[in-house]
């Protein structure tokens, strides 16, 4: 039977600067405990670098809201947002609530948030609970993306319920403990000023400065603003660089600090298909994987508009223009770097499109691809063959891969080597995913835990779970995936 959480006694590691400043943008709510559950996953050593115990039995209980830290002040934050295009104020933390913000002299700032913790004020007729299924791919993602050298959120430790909720099926109930640089997102921005709360909207940008990006203390309020611009782009070109689909890209989903954010219908690329669309209820595409970063420069256009009463709107525009050379700056830097380039000379980026290219229209798997490329520095052109199979496009594009390296000053041996370190072996494929959520479904979390500590060390070979460095199924290849969490 669920009951309320109960506080823990003793000091208090939490410093709660959004419950002392926001008091018009949050509600306090205690959250829902869990009276029954099973651990599923945790990560100690995030615990650790937060301060926390890192005992699995305390990580469960935390999750599980049966036992609060000391210090915690549960509240579910007000925000609005562009849905798939369409603003709406009537947004918020419907099922999560952040505890409470820790200064940790290993990570800085971060947020501690729970999700499935009951209903709030903004539940908009939902139940307030998360499931198994959502959470253990929001666990397993997180923590993918973060150790591909993505900015991602974080999971700290996820339990399963005894009890069932009613989804598109009956699911089981879980709860996860998600960690956070911050949770203020775009949306927070578009919410102040829709309704005309010019406090709150400078109050926002004074919490950044005083809170979250220290070294700004003492900037503008549109220095913050092209940082973020700086860390979306990032971000977004990371995204691309590594094959990860988004799937809802709303405003409300996007983080002030470039952070992933908020992972729904989410899916790393299986084939190199740049229209792939991995949100089944994306019916006209609007956040296909080609279309994130225009996407993104919308979104940042709306927080733009949210601001504009507190920046001049020609440095604004001035912000955005800048957008685009980030993303490509970095995203053909990094592209670079997993072929094995060195420096920057003419014809690079016809040479990485030319890749792409050969990858769309053979329909070859983008992970395996790049893998193999960097075998193939030191097995030779056969290394390519075995995974992309012969044909002309590739014999051309190797051929003058070569030439490319023969003008640059480096051995075989260190470009291998770099590449190792850029071309990961394991990504979270949707269906190593699904078969982990069906076991944990069931009571076993082998699987999960498994693909977990993989997932942790994705560019090294891991002779223990070579499992998943086999491809899917044909038919479970690309598939879309539902909102419903």
């Amino acid at each position: 039977m669920a009951s309320t959480a109960s506080p823990a006694a003793g000091p208090s590691l939490f410093d709660n600067q959004y419950a002392k400043r926001f008091a018009a943008l949050y509600e306090q709510r205690q959250p829902i405990a869990l009276a029954d559950y099973q651990l599923v996953l945790s990560n100690p050593s995030l615990a650790r670098q937060l301060g926390l115990s890192d005992e699995p039995a305390s990580l469960a209980a935390l999750t599980a809201a049966t036992k609060l830290p000391a210090g915690a002040q549960p509240l579910a934050q007000k925000y609005a947002g562009h849905q798939f295009g369409h603003y709406n104020p009537y947004l918020g933390d419907g099922r999560g609530l952040l505890l409470g913000e820790i200064n940790s002299q290993t990570c800085g700032h971060q947020d501690l948030h729970i999700k499935g913790a009951g209903v709030t004020a903004f539940s908009r007729h939902g139940d307030g609970r998360a499931v198994l299924r959502s959470s253990l791919r929001e666990f397993l993602a997180s923590e993918a993306v973060f150790h591909l050298g993505i900015p991602s959120t974080r999971a700290l430790a996820l339990v399963k319920g005894t009890q069932q909720v009613q989804r598109e099926r009956l699911e089981p109930q879980a709860m996860l403990t998600r960690v956070a640089t911050t949770h203020i997102r775009f949306g927070h921005f578009e919410h102040c000023y829709h309704r005309g709360l010019t406090q709150p909207l400078t109050a926002l940008f004074d919490y950044l400065k005083e809170v979250i990006w220290t070294d700004l203390a003492t900037a503008d309020n549109l220095q913050v603003f092209q940082r973020t611009v700086q860390r979306t782009a990032e971000m977004v070109a990371k995204w691309q660089v590594y094959g990860f689909c988004h799937g809802v890209m709303n405003t409300d989903n996007m983080s002030i600090v470039g952070e992933t954010f908020d992972y729904g219908p989410f899916a790393f690329l299986d084939d190199y298909q740049p229209d792939y669309i991995c949100n089944h209820t994306d019916t006209q595409g609007r956040y296909r994987f080609d279309r994130q970063p225009s996407v993104a420069l919308w979104n940042l256009n709306c927080l733009a508009m949210a601001v504009s009463p507190l920046i001049d709107s020609d440095a604004l525009v001035a912000a955005l223009k800048q957008y685009e050379v980030i993303l490509n700056d970095h995203y053909w830097g990094l592209m670079s770097q997993r072929l094995g380039l060195l420096g920057e000379q003419p014809g690079d980026d016809q040479l990485i499109a030319e890749w792409l290219t050969l990858l769309r229209e053979q329909q070859q798997d983008y992970t395996q691809s790049f893998v193999a490329l960097t075998q193939a520095q030191s097995e030779g052109y056969g290394a390519l063959l075995r995974v992309l199979g012969a044909s002309e496009a590739l014999q051309q594009f190797w051929q003058r891969l070569q030439q490319r390296y023969q003008r640059q000053e480096d051995e075989v041996g260190p470009r291998q080597q770099r590449m190792q370190q850029c071309n990961p072996r394991y990504i979270l494929r949707n269906y190593y995913a699904q078969q982990a959520i069906s076991a944990a479904e069931q009571g076993d979390m082998s699987l999960a835990e498994a693909l977990y500590q993989c997932l942790q060390q994705p560019f090294n070979y891991q002779n223990d779970v070579a499992q998943f460095l086999a491809l899917p199924p044909a038919q479970a290849k690309s598939i879309a995936l539902s909102c419903s969490s």
